[in-house]
């Protein structure tokens, strides 16, 4: 299925496999992301004690890993990005933050809810671990509001945005406000298929088909008073002012990218970055509705028939499509795509998450494929493909699934730690921004209306670069942008920045400044990711020059595994 394991593994080897192991036992939730056999029916001690744990487990791995011996540059690297991850870990905890998290995106609310999402359902075993688990939700759900509260008690609380925004989605999620909880919909699901006859092997017992019901009554439940709980109780406490200031957002970025960059440098290139895509983009729209601008040409491309799809089921029949085509066309030609990796599956997500697309990854053992995700807004039923082509090669291939599937398959090169839960968000979406830019290198988006959607994609994630680091440390707006010139950033000049300068969606236009706000120093990782990326490329062509081999340094670098962009960029000026 996948290459064998060394047969000496080195010290460092074994902390790393044995630190993943460990991990997946006390944080059953990404037990079930990477596809671990362990704790599939338990969920994550959230509460304050649970927390403590983990950092005590955190902390005596990094003193076990600096007094263990290396045995080569292999074993240096894979010391320092475990240190890094650990050390990354613990100065978290130690802010306080780690028992204050909840933001729209990516916090234990989130979590909770979504890793039903990756658990099998095809046996009727399956549908008892799930009917378990959901009995435990309320738990982990009353732990974590018992860490919101003591990083309450120290003045750490998510901004009244963030608050308000999660608990319109415990709503959504506890069925207040949807036809019915997620919860019960799974339930409902599981125990009767379309036709009315039983899902599970064609009989499931009335006693398991009864726990699972209360179980997930339960569960929504659970999730409605968290959402009473962020109104009532946290709410109150909760600043007004969404900017989170230098200190959190150095901390913050810190983690996102494996490095320490000059947030003033970054914001100046950002913006450097914006306006020369901008122009370009202004071109293309041009060519395609002379005299319109952007927004007329989007329009235009909108209304046309070759560029929409009517209905969800097509929107997931047409992703599964171009992701197929992509994986069989470019797995011939510019990649090495081992079997394993060559199964995407591309699904639509359940309601009152993400607005747009996201990935998760194979399980270990690859019985799980990597999956697509596209979360769509209530009631939405057209698509405009122009908009989203180049998204699918962001997720899919040669974007995350190359990515992140190919470290999951190197079991021969990487320790557990580098395959499985080396997690540096600008390595990644760094490396799937590329990626967009690649298919454009290789001829996939020539034609003008899935250009501009790409054009727009990388003109969208150059704004992040000055929204994230310009609100949340309310930096002022250059002179030569023309943009309120001279003015600090808010949120509200940032929604007006991202309507009027860019062609994205209004609707996504507001989830992301809802992201940003809540997620600080995440967002700049794909074009600063991206940045090394491109610089480890052009430097590699410039050493090797008419030797340069684009297949082989695609391979190179991706059989590295994750790394900290400072790490990448040492490694890569190695290929």
């Amino acid at each position: 299925m996948s290459p064998t394991e060394p047969e000496s593994p080195s010290p460092i080897t074994e902390l790393s496999n044995a630190y993943v192991a460990e991990y997946a036992r006390r944080r059953p939730i990404i037990a079930t992301y990477i596809g671990l056999p362990v704790a599939q029916d338990r969920l994550d001690d959230l509460s304050p004690a649970g927390l403590a744990d983990g950092y005590e487990f955190t902390t005596a791995t990094a003193r076990r890993l600096a007094e263990l011996p290396s045995t080569g540059p292999a074993d240096d690297i894979a010391r320092e990005v475990l240190a890094e991850r650990l050390e990354v870990d613990a100065d978290r905890y130690r802010s306080g933050w780690a028992h204050a998290d909840l933001n729209v995106l990516a916090s234990p609310l989130q979590a909770v809810r979504e890793v039903f999402d990756l658990m099998p359902t095809d046996t009727t075993a399956d549908v008892e671990t799930i009917a378990r688990r959901m009995a435990v939700v309320p738990a982990a759900l009353l732990g974590y509001r018992q860490s919101l509260l003591q990083a309450a008690e120290n003045g750490q609380v998510a901004a009244v945005r963030q608050v308000d925004r999660c608990a319109e989605q415990c709503d959504v999620y506890s069925g207040r406000t949807a036809e019915r909880g997620f919860f019960a919909g799974l339930a409902g699901t599981l125990t009767a298929g379309p036709d009315g006859s039983t899902a599970v092997s064609g009989e499931l017992a009335t006693e398991l088909a009864t726990e699972l019901a209360a179980a997930a009554a339960a569960a929504d439940q659970a999730y409605a008073e968290l959402g009473d709980f962020l109104r009532t109780e946290l709410r109150e406490r909760a600043p007004a002012k969404d900017a989170v200031g230098r200190e959190r957002y150095a901390l913050a970025s810190r983690d996102f990218l494996g490095a320490v960059i000059d947030l003033e440098e970054t914001y100046q290139w950002g913006w450097s970055e914006f306006l020369t895509i901008e122009a370009e983009l202004r071109a293309v729209a041009e060519r395609i509705a002379p005299g319109e601008g952007p927004a007329g040409a989007a329009a235009a491309l909108d209304r046309h028939p070759a560029h929409q799809l009517s209905g969800v089921p097509a929107l997931k029949a047409w992703m599964q499509d171009l992701s197929d085509r992509a994986i069989d066309e470019l797995g011939r030609t510019h990649f090495d795509i081992p079997e394993p990796i060559r199964r995407l599956e591309c699904l639509i997500a359940p309601p009152g998450g993400i607005v747009g697309a996201y990935y998760t990854g194979p399980s270990d053992d690859f019985s799980r494929p990597g999956r697509m995700w596209w979360g769509v807004e209530p009631g939405r039923e057209v698509f405009n493909t122009w908009r989203e082509a180049s998204i699918v090669y962001h997720e899919g291939v040669p974007g995350h699934h190359l990515q992140i599937a190919t470290s999951v398959y190197r079991r021969d090169r990487l320790n557990d730690f580098q395959r499985l839960l080396a997690d540096y968000s600008a390595h990644a979406e760094g490396w799937a921004l590329y990626a967009e830019r690649l298919v454009r290198e290789l001829g996939y988006l020539a034609d003008d209306g899935r250009l501009l959607g790409l054009l727009d994609s990388q003109l969208f994630r150059s704004a992040r670069v000055v929204l994230d680091i310009g609100m949340h440390l309310e930096l002022e707006i250059p002179a030569g942008t023309g943009f309120h010139e001279g003015e600090r950033w808010t949120p509200e000049l940032g929604l007006e920045f991202l309507l009027t300068r860019t062609v994205t969606d209004p609707a996504h236009c507001r989830y992301e400044i809802d992201r940003y706000l809540g997620w600080p120093g995440q967002a700049p990782g794909y074009k600063v990711g991206e940045r090394v990326w491109l610089a480890g490329r052009d430097a590699a062509r410039r050493r090797h020059g008419d030797a340069f081999d684009l297949r082989a340094f695609h391979t190179d670098a991706l059989n590295m595994g994750a790394m900290g962009l400072d790490v990448l960029a040492r490694r890569l000026a190695l290929l």
